[in-house]
Protein backbone atom coordinates (compact mmCIF):
# COMPACT_ATOMS: atom_id res chain seq x y z
CA UNK A 1 0.00 0.00 0.00
CA UNK A 2 1.11 3.51 -0.72
CA UNK A 3 0.12 6.34 1.53
CA UNK A 4 0.37 9.70 -0.18
CA UNK A 5 -0.23 12.71 2.02
CA UNK A 6 1.09 15.40 -0.32
CA UNK A 7 -1.20 18.01 -1.84
CA UNK A 8 -2.74 19.69 1.16
CA UNK A 9 -5.18 18.02 3.46
CA UNK A 10 -6.27 15.25 1.12
CA UNK A 11 -4.82 11.90 2.07
CA UNK A 12 -5.10 9.08 -0.45
CA UNK A 13 -4.14 5.51 0.36
CA UNK A 14 -3.86 3.18 -2.63
CA UNK A 15 -3.81 -0.60 -2.68
CA UNK A 16 -3.31 -2.40 -5.98
CA UNK A 17 -3.76 -6.16 -5.71
CA UNK A 18 -4.81 -6.81 -9.31
CA UNK A 19 -2.36 -7.75 -12.02
CA UNK A 20 -4.21 -7.00 -15.23
CA UNK A 21 -3.92 -3.26 -15.68
CA UNK A 22 -0.87 -1.09 -15.02
CA UNK A 23 -1.99 1.89 -12.97
CA UNK A 24 0.15 4.98 -12.44
CA UNK A 25 -0.30 5.69 -8.73
CA UNK A 26 0.68 9.36 -9.03
CA UNK A 27 -1.78 9.89 -11.89
CA UNK A 28 -4.60 8.21 -9.95
CA UNK A 29 -3.84 10.24 -6.82
CA UNK A 30 -3.87 13.45 -8.87
CA UNK A 31 -7.22 12.44 -10.35
CA UNK A 32 -8.67 11.89 -6.87
CA UNK A 33 -7.44 15.25 -5.63
CA UNK A 34 -8.73 17.07 -8.71
CA UNK A 35 -12.20 15.52 -8.38
CA UNK A 36 -12.41 16.39 -4.70
CA UNK A 37 -11.24 19.95 -5.39
CA UNK A 38 -13.90 20.27 -8.10
CA UNK A 39 -16.48 19.19 -5.52
CA UNK A 40 -15.20 21.70 -2.95
CA UNK A 41 -13.53 19.22 -0.61
CA UNK A 42 -10.23 20.42 0.83
CA UNK A 43 -9.91 17.83 3.58
CA UNK A 44 -10.28 14.12 2.99
CA UNK A 45 -8.98 10.73 3.98
CA UNK A 46 -9.63 8.12 1.32
CA UNK A 47 -8.64 4.56 0.62
CA UNK A 48 -8.80 3.15 -2.89
CA UNK A 49 -8.39 -0.57 -3.56
CA UNK A 50 -7.79 -1.65 -7.14
CA UNK A 51 -8.88 -5.28 -7.33
CA UNK A 52 -9.66 -8.05 -9.78
CA UNK A 53 -13.11 -9.29 -10.74
CA UNK A 54 -13.18 -12.12 -8.20
CA UNK A 55 -12.32 -9.78 -5.32
CA UNK A 56 -14.97 -7.16 -6.14
CA UNK A 57 -17.53 -9.92 -6.68
CA UNK A 58 -16.78 -11.30 -3.21
CA UNK A 59 -16.99 -7.83 -1.64
CA UNK A 60 -20.25 -7.09 -3.46
CA UNK A 61 -21.69 -10.39 -2.23
CA UNK A 62 -20.49 -10.10 1.37
CA UNK A 63 -21.27 -6.40 1.95
CA UNK A 64 -24.31 -5.86 -0.26
CA UNK A 65 -25.74 -9.31 -0.84
CA UNK A 66 -25.32 -8.91 -4.64
CA UNK A 67 -23.97 -12.05 -6.26
CA UNK A 68 -22.34 -10.42 -9.28
CA UNK A 69 -19.27 -8.48 -10.22
CA UNK A 70 -19.41 -4.70 -10.52
CA UNK A 71 -17.14 -1.82 -11.45
CA UNK A 72 -16.90 0.26 -8.27
CA UNK A 73 -18.24 0.10 -4.73
CA UNK A 74 -18.22 3.21 -2.55
CA UNK A 75 -18.06 3.01 1.22
CA UNK A 76 -18.80 6.40 2.80
CA UNK A 77 -17.16 6.60 6.23
CA UNK A 78 -18.14 10.16 7.11
CA UNK A 79 -21.39 12.05 7.37
CA UNK A 80 -22.16 14.87 4.90
CA UNK A 81 -21.59 17.54 7.56
CA UNK A 82 -18.25 16.13 8.78
CA UNK A 83 -15.32 18.49 8.19
CA UNK A 84 -13.21 15.69 6.66
CA UNK A 85 -14.58 13.54 3.85
CA UNK A 86 -13.73 9.92 4.60
CA UNK A 87 -14.43 6.85 2.55
CA UNK A 88 -13.24 3.86 0.65
CA UNK A 89 -13.54 2.86 -2.99
CA UNK A 90 -13.12 -0.66 -4.31
CA UNK A 91 -12.52 -0.52 -8.06
CA UNK A 92 -12.41 -3.41 -10.51
CA UNK A 93 -9.43 -3.02 -12.81
CA UNK A 94 -10.54 -6.24 -14.53
CA UNK A 95 -13.86 -4.72 -15.50
CA UNK A 96 -12.15 -1.53 -16.66
CA UNK A 97 -9.78 -3.50 -18.92
CA UNK A 98 -12.52 -5.77 -20.26
CA UNK A 99 -15.02 -2.99 -20.89
CA UNK A 100 -12.39 -0.76 -22.48
CA UNK A 101 -11.43 -3.54 -24.91
CA UNK A 102 -15.08 -4.16 -25.77
CA UNK A 103 -15.89 -0.52 -26.50
CA UNK A 104 -12.51 0.52 -27.90
CA UNK A 105 -11.28 2.99 -25.31
CA UNK A 106 -8.14 3.32 -23.21
CA UNK A 107 -8.56 1.23 -20.04
CA UNK A 108 -7.08 4.08 -17.98
CA UNK A 109 -9.98 6.29 -19.09
CA UNK A 110 -12.48 3.59 -18.17
CA UNK A 111 -10.83 3.20 -14.76
CA UNK A 112 -10.84 6.99 -14.29
CA UNK A 113 -14.59 6.99 -14.97
CA UNK A 114 -15.12 4.38 -12.25
CA UNK A 115 -13.03 6.36 -9.78
CA UNK A 116 -14.85 9.62 -10.58
CA UNK A 117 -18.18 7.87 -10.17
CA UNK A 118 -17.21 6.37 -6.82
CA UNK A 119 -15.84 9.70 -5.58
CA UNK A 120 -19.04 11.48 -6.56
CA UNK A 121 -20.94 8.99 -4.43
CA UNK A 122 -18.69 9.84 -1.50
CA UNK A 123 -19.39 13.52 -2.19
CA UNK A 124 -23.14 12.97 -1.89
CA UNK A 125 -24.30 12.16 -5.41
CA UNK A 126 -26.62 9.25 -5.96
CA UNK A 127 -28.20 7.53 -8.91
CA UNK A 128 -31.20 5.77 -7.43
CA UNK A 129 -33.69 7.70 -9.55
CA UNK A 130 -33.51 8.45 -13.27
CA UNK A 131 -33.20 12.16 -12.48
CA UNK A 132 -30.36 11.62 -10.00
CA UNK A 133 -28.62 9.21 -12.39
CA UNK A 134 -28.78 11.80 -15.20
CA UNK A 135 -27.44 14.49 -12.86
CA UNK A 136 -24.60 12.22 -11.79
CA UNK A 137 -23.71 11.26 -15.37
CA UNK A 138 -23.68 14.93 -16.32
CA UNK A 139 -21.31 15.71 -13.44
CA UNK A 140 -19.04 12.80 -14.37
CA UNK A 141 -18.78 14.23 -17.87
CA UNK A 142 -18.10 17.74 -16.59
CA UNK A 143 -15.38 16.57 -14.23
CA UNK A 144 -13.69 14.37 -16.83
CA UNK A 145 -13.84 17.15 -19.44
CA UNK A 146 -12.35 19.66 -16.99
CA UNK A 147 -9.48 17.22 -16.45
CA UNK A 148 -8.97 16.80 -20.20
CA UNK A 149 -10.14 13.18 -20.15
CA UNK A 150 -12.68 11.57 -22.45
CA UNK A 151 -15.84 10.12 -20.97
CA UNK A 152 -16.03 6.48 -22.10
CA UNK A 153 -19.67 6.38 -21.04
CA UNK A 154 -20.55 8.87 -23.76
CA UNK A 155 -18.56 6.91 -26.33
CA UNK A 156 -20.43 3.66 -25.96
CA UNK A 157 -23.67 3.94 -24.02
CA UNK A 158 -25.28 0.87 -25.50
CA UNK A 159 -22.29 -1.45 -25.39
CA UNK A 160 -21.55 -1.43 -21.65
CA UNK A 161 -21.76 -4.89 -20.13
CA UNK A 162 -23.36 -5.63 -16.78
CA UNK A 163 -24.50 -2.20 -15.65
CA UNK A 164 -27.82 -0.86 -14.49
CA UNK A 165 -29.16 2.63 -14.34
CA UNK A 166 -29.66 2.54 -10.62
CA UNK A 167 -27.58 1.82 -7.59
CA UNK A 168 -28.56 -0.45 -4.78
CA UNK A 169 -27.58 0.14 -1.22
CA UNK A 170 -27.29 -2.39 1.52
CA UNK A 171 -28.74 -2.56 4.98
CA UNK A 172 -25.21 -3.42 6.15
CA UNK A 173 -24.15 -0.62 8.45
CA UNK A 174 -20.70 0.79 7.93
CA UNK A 175 -18.73 2.46 10.75
CA UNK A 176 -20.29 5.90 10.29
CA UNK A 177 -23.76 4.41 9.89
CA UNK A 178 -23.66 4.90 6.12
CA UNK A 179 -24.16 2.21 3.54
CA UNK A 180 -21.97 1.32 0.57
CA UNK A 181 -23.21 1.83 -2.96
CA UNK A 182 -22.84 -0.49 -5.91
CA UNK A 183 -24.60 -1.29 -9.13
CA UNK A 184 -27.06 -3.87 -10.35
CA UNK A 185 -26.16 -5.74 -13.52
CA UNK A 186 -29.15 -4.91 -15.70
CA UNK A 187 -31.14 -3.56 -17.58
CA UNK A 188 -29.74 -0.18 -18.66
CA UNK A 189 -26.31 0.31 -20.27
CA UNK A 190 -24.24 1.87 -17.48
CA UNK A 191 -24.43 4.17 -14.51
CA UNK A 192 -21.63 3.19 -12.25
Amino acid sequence: MDRDGDGGNIEVELSDTQGRLHVDRAELTSLVRAVLAAEGHTRASLSIALVDGAAIHAINRSHLGHDWTTDVISFPLSDPDDPVLAGELVVSADMAATTAAEIGVDPRDELALYVVHGLLHLCGYDDLSDEDAARMRRREGEVLAALGRPNPFDLALSSRPGRAGHEATSAVQEPAGRTPATHQPEPSPWSS
